[in-house]
């Protein structure tokens, strides 16, 4: 995805500009400016002013896409951890100070990373199921079913499809799996050991 790919609504629009500078007079100006200069729009976003209205609303959602939503954090989180030594990672019930934040300022500055990031965590909000008629051969058909949050179902799918359309279920089972061991490592943990060994 490339940063100008997503394009914000209306609503969107007027919720950051009100959010980031609600002095201005000549809004229609501004709106035009965020929405046509990606360094403009990444500066609102970006803003402190537009954090707090995210967190201060209780009816945001009414207002902004989860994709935004997850921006606004996004862009939030690299600019705390600018002023930050380290990251502090859970291993069990024991809290890891990691000092990686350098490695994470860069990797998280990098102009596609972050919308790249919001994209994929906004389309964990929605949890699709599939079920679709698959030939095997001349005159049989198998139904099958997947959702696109399960691993071994978009794995059984994937092997399914022809070569040209495998891109899209190896990007979802790649966001998945990350989408799984930043927000909860202890499920993978459990789910795939192997019952006899433990290991």
């Amino acid at each position: 995805m490339n940063p100008g790919d997503f394009q914000l609504s209306e609503g969107e629009l007027d919720f950051l500009v009100a959010a980031a500078a609600p002095e201005v007079r000549d809004r229609t100006r501004l709106r035009r400016l965020v929405e046509t200069d990606d360094d403009f729009r990444q500066a609102f976003v970006g803003d402190e002013k537009t954090f707090r209205k995210v967190m201060d609303d209780e009816e945001v959602f009414l207002k902004i896409s989860p994709r935004l939503y997850f921006e606004i954090l996004l862009r939030k989180t690299r600019r705390e951890l600018e002023g930050a030594g380290h990251t502090v990672e859970r291993e069990g019930t024991q809290k890891v100070a990691v000092f990686d934040t350098g490695e994470v300022v860069s990797l998280l500055s990098r102009r596609e990373i972050i919308p790249y990031l919001a994209d994929m965590l906004a389309s964990f909000t929605k949890v699709e199921s599939y079920a679709l008629s698959h030939r095997t051969r001349k005159g049989i058909w198998r139904r099958i079913r997947f959702n696109d949050l399960d691993l071994d179902s978009l794995i059984r799918f994937c092997e399914s499809v022809e070569d040209e359309h495998r891109l899209g279920f190896f990007k979802r089972i790649g966001d998945v799996c990350l989408f799984l061991l930043g927000l909860f490592p202890e499920y993978v943990h459990y789910t795939y050991r192997y019952p006899s060994s433990a290991s």
